[in-house]
């Protein structure tokens, strides 16, 4: 049998922060007491002045995802070992098949590129990105024969992930009479299809068009669309990446009318803001590109941060889906090319703790 005894340290859990030890048998925690008794065959570790945490899930990563022409490079081995580095043990990945392709096709080509290589426990959603009868029956399959309990719908990414009205409905009812929560990807994709070849026109080819092209009111609008249409079926809904005060103002909306609605502010909308869009160097503003994007309004990351710490909005993510910079370049002269995502796995901790507070909503989603 192995031991570890963790002294002295801050511990912090979901409902408090105190001083107390740690024993660990054969990687289990036993007890959690001050002034444990030491047993013999004990590793030690002097913990005084740190903070001792459960490890964190997070609920929303991109590892080796196939998007816009290219493949995100953080494949399931170095974006795991990543997240154990930055005190993740727990990663939900998302299977994102292209428009035509089995559900159930897809799973297990993602399952053949994760298992090999993950280095701490995993799971995934699974996206519907079309649908005809079929993927309706998929969808109960997955639930029934391979445990996924979740499914993401797009509202945005026109001609590629985007579902319309109709298929959103009949997607949240597949999801409510398979027993699974339905998330979504809320922007409005119709106007930002419009709006971003309106930038091109304009000659806004650079970072910044990515961001005039999605305002703030298209993400809050099609946050609020999705609350309604799966009101409509009765299907609880998972707003990921919410990014913005109207995307929340939604979200609470639909939760003050006492339907089931849980938003996810993720590590970026938590830690910076869409200033970054206009920098002069075009590699640090494509760096910060993502969807939906970060907002300008400089109050975004305190009030999101705010409303986690209270349980408004209910736990938090990274969207880890890194792109390098010669990636990036692919939309040197068109913004409508650069692939879309940040990185985050590493400091998702860091991103949710501030001077003298511990946010519940990230160690209240944990594994024990």
């Amino acid at each position: 049998m192995s031991r570890l005894l963790i002294r002295g340290g801050t511990v912090v859990n979901a409902d408090r922060k105190f001083v107390a030890d740690v024993l660990c048998e054969d990687g289990i925690i036993k007890q959690v007491a001050p002034d444990i008794v030491q047993p013999s065959q004990c590793d030690v570790v002097d913990a005084t002045g740190k903070l001792v945490m459960p490890g964190g899930i997070d609920t929303h990563t991109h590892m080796q995802l196939p998007f816009m022409g290219t493949v995100a490079v953080d494949d399931f081995f170095t974006g795991t070992r990543a997240a154990v580095a930055g005190g993740t043990t727990m990663i939900i990945d998302f299977v994102l098949g292209s428009r035509g392709v089995s559900l159930l096709d897809a799973y297990d080509q993602w399952r053949s590129w994760a298992d090999p290589k993950v280095v701490c426990d995993y799971s995934f959603h699974v996206g519907v990105t079309w649908w005809n009868e079929q993927v309706g029956r998929d969808m109960k399959r997955l639930v029934d024969e391979k445990g996924v309990n979740s499914f993401k719908m797009f509202l945005a990414y026109k001609n590629v992930f985007q579902l319309d009205d109709t298929e959103l409905l009949h997607s949240f009812r597949a999801c409510r009479e398979a027993g699974a929560l339905a998330q979504v990807h809320a922007e409005n994709g119709d106007v930002i299809h419009d709006q971003s070849q309106r930038m091109i026109d304009l000659g806004i080819t650079g970072p910044e068009g990515h961001a005039m092209c999605r305002p703030e009111e298209v993400e809050g609008e099609a946050t609020a669309r999705a609350c309604v249409l799966a009101h409509q079926v009765n299907c609880p809904l998972y707003v990921v990446h919410v990014m913005s005060k109207s995307a929340a103002e939604a979200v609470l909306d639909a939760k003050r009318k006492g339907r089931v609605v849980f938003g996810e502010p993720i590590a970026a909308s938590l830690g910076t803001d869409g200033t970054h869009y206009c920098h002069h160097d075009w590699r640090h503003a494509a760096g910060h590109v993502m969807g939906p994007p970060l907002r300008p309004d400089k109050g975004t990351p305190e009030y999101l941060m705010n409303l986690l710490a209270s349980g408004q909005l209910d736990c938090t993510g990274t969207d880890n889906c890194t792109f390098n910079a010669n990636q990036k370049a692919m939309g040197r002269d068109d913004f409508r090319k650069i692939p879309n995502g940040v990185n985050g796995k590493t400091g998702q901790h860091y991103a949710v703790q501030r001077p003298a507070r511990i946010v519940p909503s990230l160690v209240s989603k944990v594994i024990c």
